[in-house]
């Protein structure tokens, strides 16, 4: 019993350290460097942002049954960060309003954008809470 309840909160913590590097970040680009979030940034930071907490209070606690909570959350926010990603590399109109298209910021070591960035952490949420729901069998 402990060696699982170990293991969920190994795949817990590297979970909720994605969540919270990723809202960080989030926080960074409108606060620190003055960028305006377009509406389906906001939607994705309406996503993430809940998931720092729910996976923090799991971790602590244990509850490798999150997953059944926190999955909703990241698929959606996997659709929609895919979706800007798509509207950004084809410069395609945003259907939900906003200049979502628009590349605020793009990293100049590896290229990816800020919904580039949301596209990876919610993938990354995905294969840790995929991942610890298989391994840990709840």
């Amino acid at each position: 019993m402990w060696e699982r309840l170990s293991d969920s909160r190994v795949w817990l913590s590297a979970a909720t350290l994605v969540a919270t590097v990723a809202t960080a970040g989030s926080l960074w680009f409108s606060l620190g460097l003055g960028l305006t979030p377009c509406d389906l940034c906001w939607y994705q930071r309406i996503l993430m942002y809940p998931l720092v907490v729910v996976l923090g209070v799991a971790t602590v606690e244990g509850r490798a049954a999150v997953s059944r909570t926190a999955l909703p959350f990241v698929g959606l926010g996997l659709i929609l960060s895919a979706y800007h990603s798509y509207l950004q590399a084809t410069t395609a109109e945003c259907t939900l309003g906003g200049p979502c298209a628009a590349v605020q910021w793009q990293s100049p070591v590896i290229g990816l954008t800020i919904p580039n960035l949301s596209l990876v952490a919610f993938g990354l949420l995905a294969v840790l809470l995929v991942g610890m729901w298989v391994r840990v069998g709840r």
